[in-house]
């Protein structure tokens, strides 16, 4: 009865996974408002109401695809950060930052269901809280690191006075990214970060069309006057600029 059961469940695993590659496909075409499960059904020569009985609705179907694309981005920030000298702060910021970007590049249609426009009448679960934490709680630790280290630059002017709602976002932002670092570190970070998806969004949904041709010179530039904005010194061997 338990190989039954493996085999069935091995069976199901299988089709699941026929069924969101298929997804990911139709993303490429239709986009996530365009989303159909009669469609993936189609594809995949089953009845509709088979889809149904994996995906009970097209809102559970964009759900997983959401959880696998921050996840997959996740991963790829994380192996950026482990494959540089834990000391190179400043490495480890650019390398963080080049990933997003190559990630993003070599899965537009995802990128775009992650950090493109809403789809209507979707409202993400939980379940998509952690994946999509992955990779700032990497750049988070970048950025303790450096503050442990005692190599993250002080803000010139000493430190912001927050106050009202701005005062209860930063520390919203500290307790859960960064709880050891300055305020106003901890600011200049979602600058930051916002800075490198904002740049990314603008080379993948063509804002930068015959305009910026030589983009990865262009990006890896922004990346090092962000990564100084937060006070992270240049990568080993690079100088600041």
């Amino acid at each position: 009865m338990n190989r039954s059961r493996t085999a069935r469940e091995r069976v199901r695993a299988e089709i699941t996974r026929e069924i969101v590659e298929i997804a990911r496909r139709h993303l490429a075409t239709e986009g996530a408002a365009g989303l159909s499960l009669r469609a993936v059904a189609r594809e995949m020569g089953m009845v509709s109401s088979a889809v149904y009985r994996y995906f009970p609705s097209k809102d559970d179907l964009l759900t997983t695809l959401i959880i696998d694309g921050y996840n997959s981005l996740g991963r790829a920030v994380e192996h950026a950060d482990a494959g540089r000298d834990p000391a190179d702060h400043g490495g480890r910021w650019q390398a963080a930052c080049l990933a997003i970007r190559a990630w993003a590049l070599a899965h537009p249609h995802e990128y775009a269901l992650l950090y493109g426009s809403p789809v209507p009448g979707y409202r993400a679960p939980e379940d998509t809280v952690a994946p999509a934490m992955r990779d700032t709680l990497v750049i988070g630790r970048i950025i303790t690191d450096a503050h442990r280290a005692g190599v993250l630059a002080v803000p010139p002017g000493g430190p912001a006075a927050f106050e009202g709602g701005m005062a209860a976002d930063v520390a919203r932002v500290r307790e859960l990214i960064m709880p050891e670092v300055p305020e106003e570190t901890a600011a200049r970070a979602v600058t930051a970060v916002a800075g490198v998806y904002g740049w990314v969004s603008f080379e993948l949904f063509g804002q930068f069309q015959n305009a910026i041709e030589d983009r990865e010179a262009f990006f890896r530039h922004s990346v090092a006057a962000l990564g100084a904005l937060i006070g992270l010194p240049a990568p080993v061997g690079e100088s600041a600029a």
